[in-house]
């Protein structure tokens, strides 16, 4: 009777989780599509105008991300927090200043099980994949992604969806001073030095550099051709197997296996299969 228990509730589990990320996979579409209108409204505040700001479909599949130092860090999510200030108007300084300071810039034991680099918490209504971690108590529970790029996606959200933000959003998206004393007054963290914190990191790695370039790439760029099925990259000057890996969060081995590649030798116009789920339009 105990074992019988036991499966049904394995059974109920693997359900439940089926369903939590297939809502969260719908919640991150309809937040592509609100993107989309409000800068067709031209409701987004940034400087930042071309491109599209929808993402890859998720693979369900979960990707671990390892970043050995800050500047990799930097060049590896810069482009990817310039897009989320493209789409919902934070300032690309503070997100990457948010998410080196709470990842660890990448190496913290939370962000290496779980891709969150944010530290956001599950929070009531949270349908997505979580895990557990000890932060101000022990075993707390933390939103999961299987790429980085959900995870700044929904930090986007997380700031844009809460009342207690909305102030933010009538600074000016280049004054991340204001930006930075504002989220520890909302209460993103308990943290007295928070913004200070925040603001050595932007100024010590000038990512304030960020917030006012022009950023003509989207998600998906013009070196990406889409089928049916799958995602084709053209090799132009300068590419290499680790830089493709980082702009489409896959690892090098798997772009290899993907493209029976022998060596990392590329050349100009070669295609490349990039993905193997759809992406969104």
């Amino acid at each position: 009777m105990k074992k019988k228990i036991l499966v049904l509730l394995l059974l109920a589990i693997g359900v439940v989780g089926c369903k939590s990320k297939k809502a969260y996979s719908d919640r991150l579409r309809t937040e592509n599509v609100r993107a989309e209108s409000r800068k067709s409204n031209g409701e987004t505040k940034s400087s930042i105008t071309k491109g599209d700001t929808s993402m890859p479909e998720d693979s369900g599949k979960f990707i671990k991300f390892r970043i050995e130092t800050i500047e990799e860090y930097i060049d590896t999510f810069s482009e990817i927090a310039q897009l989320e200030m493209k789409a919902y108007g934070i300032p690309a300084s503070i997100t990457l200043a948010q998410g080196l300071l709470e990842s660890g810039y990448g190496k913290g034991e939370l962000a290496l099980k779980t891709n969150n680099h944010f530290g956001i918490k599950c929070h009531t209504g949270w349908e997505g994949d979580y895990d557990f971690h000890d932060d101000d108590a022990k075993g707390e529970c933390f939103r999961k992604y299987n790429h980085p790029m959900y995870s700044f996606r929904d930090h986007s959200i997380f700031l844009t969806t809460r009342s207690r933000y909305a102030f933010l959003f009538d600074y000016k998206p280049t004054d991340y001073k204001s930006w930075a004393h504002g989220l520890k007054k909302a209460g993103y963290a308990t943290d007295k030095r928070y913004p200070h914190k925040l603001i050595y990191l932007i100024e010590k790695h000038q990512l304030y550099t960020y917030d006012g370039g022009k950023l003509d790439t989207g998600y998906v760029d013009d070196r990406v051709v889409v089928t049916d099925s799958d995602a084709v990259h053209i090799v132009k000057k300068g590419d290499t197997l680790y830089s493709l890996s980082r702009r489409y969060y896959v690892s090098v081995d798997e772009l290899m296996r993907m493209n029976n590649l022998r060596d990392a030798g590329l050349s100009i116009g070669q295609k490349l299969l990039v993905k193997s789920t759809s992406i969104n339009k």
